[in-house]
């Protein structure tokens, strides 16, 4: 049996509730933008962690990780949950996954089963929360004030969700999939969390059930025992400890598709800051985003010597193609050499060396994908804080 002991995360994470806020130990990180500075924390199955609420767990990973390797560890991977009120204990064996609704056959499947019974398959994928670096919008904007440690790469294995609906029989006329988890409202008025995928998507032999995260069963915070992925598109829609999946045949009405996550209806998914859009849509693939990971910013290189960056990029559609680099505030921009591909949904590492003169430089790090989405220079706004890929600039100085 897996378990989670809440008052086990508080104690470790040197954290005590007063009034329903969260006083924590004096260990802390400090993130660049207003009110950036946080306790770092240590969960269950986690290296310390930024902590950002503890009811429900919200934790962000330290930016350094990153430099490490494409593959996240599962024990520093990011934690977000919308509803505090999730099971302190999951047990394998009597575990079910349900899938009803609009289809021939409705199934409850054991975990053995989905195992066993069913194809299996791999996917390298970021998971990346929807408000990934809210902390940096400009005009500022409501929400969780998150850096840039909201997401994580990993290797996931499960079974195709195609694989299951084709088991179930999805009969004519279906509209779309919603999937909830194990977590609930903490009180009534509180609209629990589910999602919805479009038939076809689906359907497409990507999104899949994962059992696995990195070769171990998924850590408790991550979504144990089961957590839909799908591959290309924002956290949101990856719903942990996944235990219904439900055919409908009709658009799903639920709060947390026609209300919350949604973004512009327009081609940059943005409007003037300060302003609101007329047309909203739900928030789906990935942009493309690229960073420094090897150097933080106020770093030292030596003058007129090698300097080695390194970083990763990555997207929600199309594999990157290129990632372009320059060390004086965009003036002029030198292509950077592409590591390994693991894979279109993966992280892409990228190199350059320059020889940097004396002085102090603006590195930024734009990158292009396949498909020829491109990193914008400016800083697109919305209300929602969600999607930001502008091009990051950090300043490193050359003695």
């Amino acid at each position: 049996m897996t378990k989670f002991d809440r008052r086990h995360f508080l104690a470790a994470a040197g954290v005590s509730m007063v009034g329903g806020q969260a006083i924590a130990a004096a260990e802390t990180a400090q993130l660049p933008f207003a009110n950036g500075a946080r306790p770092l924390v240590r969960a269950p199955q986690k290296r310390p962690l930024i902590l950002l609420t503890s009811r429900p767990p919200q934790l962000e990973t330290p930016f350094a990780v990153f430099n490490d390797g494409l593959i996240t560890p599962n024990n520093a991977f990011f934690v977000r949950y919308h509803l505090s009120g999730f099971p302190d204990a999951i047990a394998p064996d009597p575990f079910r996954l349900a899938i009803s609704g609009h289809v021939e056959t409705p199934l409850s499947l054991s975990l053995a089963s989905l195992k066993r019974d069913f194809p299996v398959t791999e996917v390298v994928a970021v998971n990346q929360c929807s408000g990934n670096s809210r902390g940096f919008f400009e005009p500022r904007v409501g929400g969780g004030q998150l850096g840039n440690g909201a997401m994580g790469n990993a290797r996931w294995r499960g079974v195709p969700l195609r694989a299951l609906l084709e088991r179930a029989g999805v009969r004519a006329g279906a509209r779309q999939v919603t999937f909830n988890g194990l977590d609930v409202p903490p009180t009534d008025g509180v609209p629990d969390f589910v999602k919805a995928l479009d038939i076809d998507h689906a359907r497409d032999g990507e999104v899949m059930v994962a059992w696995a995260m990195n070769g171990a069963d998924q850590p408790f915070l991550n979504g144990y025992p089961l957590r839909l992925v799908v591959p290309g598109y924002y956290g949101t829609y990856w719903v942990k400890h996944l235990s219904e999946i439900n055919v409908v045949d009709a658009e799903f009405g639920g709060y947390w598709m026609k209300t919350a996550y949604r973004v512009p209806d327009n081609d940059c998914a943005c409007v003037a800051p300060g302003t609101k859009p007329d047309r909203t849509r739900p928030i789906s693939r990935l942009n493309v985003r690229s960073f420094v990971t090897s150097h933080g910013e106020g770093a030292r290189a030596a003058a007129g010597r090698l300097t080695e960056l390194r970083g990763i990029a990555f997207s929600g559609s199309a594999g990157v193609a290129r990632v372009m680099v320059s060390a004086d505030g965009g003036a002029s921009w030198s292509k950077a050499r592409l590591g390994e591909d693991l894979g279109r949904f993966s992280f892409r590492e990228w190199r350059l060396g320059l020889r940097l003169a004396a002085g102090r430089h603006r590195i930024k790090a734009r990158a292009t994908t396949i498909d020829g989405e491109t990193q914008p220079l400016e800083p697109r706004w919305q209300p929602a804080g969600y999607m930001r890929n502008v091009v990051e600039t950090l300043t490193l100085e050359a003695i």
